[in-house]
């Protein structure tokens, strides 16, 4: 069971309520970028974390990568988050293999055409958007919710993107889908809050990740200009502070989110981005 700093919401000392032990903890798409960040940081803290990926090698590898530093070791599950059966499973199973869970934070990988323009996409291209970006967060609440309420505690951490506040037309069907993520986060404080669940969603700037590489890599060369230029103009020059954030820093406001000193922050929407966005 978890810690019980974790419960107790005002008992005990600062660094008491912000000690993750024993929390359990699923994060999905957590095998590489922003969620391996995430759920390697909260293994370090003290969480028991599932770790989940599509291709079982790469669950293995991420676990074992996290193992060598975590508190806890934690457990890995494959599926894909496109399919209903698979949600379905990693509910159960996450549930079963770390005894119950206290929180989920969900995390999605990019979908297959991104960067790609609003002409360019097409009906498969919208479909994986949505169930990616808001059908398998939606449906995995839906999952979790009745078993959180049960218990009297639950949180819901939503991991989205700033340009759903400041668009980037490259990157418009995701930020499409996912913009529901504090729509869903609200609804939830609001109508559960007062029943021990919190739900917040969190819109990231530019981290340093392979997919985050991977997208500047395919438009550059979409648009003919060197990766590197590209890297410098697109990513570090718009940020006021001249950097990409870093992986501690993601982890770290999770791990915040998460813990008890942080129970009053509930149906927010919270930028971590630099300042790189111009938006209130």
């Amino acid at each position: 069971m978890p810690n019980a700093s974790l419960r107790a919401v005002g008992r005990g000392s600062l660094s008491a309520s912000f000690r993750l032990d024993g929390l359990r903890v699923l994060v999905t798409a957590s095998t590489r970028g922003i969620g391996f960040y995430v759920a390697r940081g909260l293994a370090e803290w003290g969480a028991r974390v599932a770790i989940v990926g599509r291709r079982r090698e790469s669950v293995a590898r991420a676990a074992e990568e996290i193992s060598k530093t975590a508190r806890v070791e934690p457990i890995g599950i494959s599926v894909d988050l496109r399919r209903r059966e698979d949600l379905e499973r990693l509910v159960e199973e996450a549930w079963s293999r770390l005894g119950g869970l206290d929180a989920l934070v969900f995390n999605a990988g990019n979908i297959g055409c991104e960067p790609c323009y609003l002409h360019e996409a097409g009906y498969e291209d919208w479909l994986e958007a949505a169930q990616l970006h808001l059908i398998a967060p939606g449906y995995l609440t839906s999952l979790l919710l009745p078993r959180f309420l049960d218990q009297g505690r639950g949180v819901f951490i939503y991991l989205s993107s700033v340009t759903v506040k400041e668009p980037m037309s490259h990157f418009v069907l995701a930020d499409t889908a996912r913009a529901g993520l504090v729509q869903l986060a609200k609804t939830i404080a609001r109508q559960y809050g007062g029943r021990g669940i919190r739900a917040n969603t969190v819109l990231m700037g530019s981290f340093d990740t392979p997919g985050a590489r991977s997208n500047i890599r395919r438009l550059a060369e979409m648009k003919g200009v060197d990766f590197e230029q590209a890297w410098r103009k697109w990513v570090i020059e718009p940020t006021p502070m001249r950097r990409v954030g870093e992986p501690r820093e993601i982890a770290g406001l999770i791990a915040f989110l998460l813990s008890s000193i942080s129970s009053y922050i509930n149906g927010s929407t919270i930028v971590i981005d630099g300042a790189m966005t111009r938006c209130v």
